[in-house]
């Protein structure tokens, strides 16, 4: 397949900050790809490296096969980039920010733009400084949409967006993904990711802890145990993680030998049983908590 972002070995050092550090991650061509970390676990910095905003320590980047360092101008002119947080110059009319992005850019770009604006209900003609924290949003998004890249790249992209706006965000997203574009999300929202998103790469203090299918990634994370018609579990049962108990039921997360677990569950009195694939949520905590083991 071909990649649109491929990074080797990447590696970028703070001097007091954590940065990252030999984060290898490949998108394939039409991927909507969940990078899912925690606030401060280099996502954001990884973005930036991507973006030629900041360079290196080691490793290298490449968007669209080339070299962020070397073709940094032909990679830009087709990404759509939303920052997670958006500054603007001062003084200026959404209308005219997104004419000044699109003359920058040599592209007529206003019929899209209108489209955008008015399905994210953002009025063209109120000035910026006036603008919510939403309504900032809503114009980065504008701004990344207007000209049609073919890979969007975003950072905490619906931060600050109520609901139904950002079903209409992830309305045009999915447009443009059945148009052949290819999409980078930077999340902690996690149902996100798992309802959009078709890969993942989990980041860990700088570190890719996890990279695969988002079905993949259920299928290696411990499956979710439920028991019903129960008083509860013996305490230390084998192989329980985080037991939960509800009513005449109890839930706990486990990753063993099936078999094994059948077995101890003799010494259970107990109705029901079912064995499913967890959330996000609960993927994403199961790889933080294996304390940076790749799977």
């Amino acid at each position: 397949m071909e990649a649109v972002i491929k990074t080797h070995q990447l590696t970028k050092r703070y001097r007091k900050a954590r940065g990252i550090q030999e984060v290898s991650i490949t998108v394939n061509k039409g991927d909507v790809y969940g990078f899912i970390g925690s606030n401060g676990a280099g996502k954001s910095t990884t973005i930036r490296v991507l973006l030629g905003l900041i360079q290196a320590n080691a490793g290298w980047a490449e968007v669209f096969g080339y070299d962020i360092k070397r073709r940094k101008r032909e990679i830009l002119s087709d990404i759509g980039y939303i920052p997670s947080e958006a500054s603007y110059y001062p003084g200026m009319r959404v209308s005219d920010a997104l004419r000044m992005s699109a003359q920058l850019r040599r592209r007529d770009c206003a019929l899209e733009a209108r489209r955008v604006s008015d399905a994210l209900q953002l009025d063209m003609n109120r000035k910026i400084e006036e603008l919510s924290f939403g309504n900032k949003k809503k114009l980065a998004i504008a701004l990344a949409l207007q000209h049609k890249p073919q890979l969007l790249i975003l950072d905490e992209a619906t931060s600050g967006l109520d609901p139904l706006i950002q079903k209409a965000f992830w309305d045009l997203l999915m447009e443009r993904h059945q148009q052949g574009a290819t999409i980078f999300l930077s999340s902690h929202i996690l149902s996100e990711i798992q309802q959009h998103c078709t890969r993942a790469a989990i980041i860990r203090e700088g570190v890719i802890v996890a990279e695969d299918s988002v079905e993949a990634l259920a299928r290696s994370a411990a499956k979710r145990v439920t028991l019903r018609g129960t008083s509860g579990l013996p305490e230390g049962f084998p192989g329980a993680i985080n037991p939960t108990r509800m009513d005449n039921s109890v839930s706990f997360l486990f990753q063993g030998d099936y078999k094994q677990l059948l077995h101890d569950l003799q010494q259970v009195e107990f109705k029901d049983i079912s064995i499913t694939e967890p959330d996000m949520e609960e993927i994403f905590l199961h790889f933080y908590e294996k304390g940076g083991e790749k799977a």
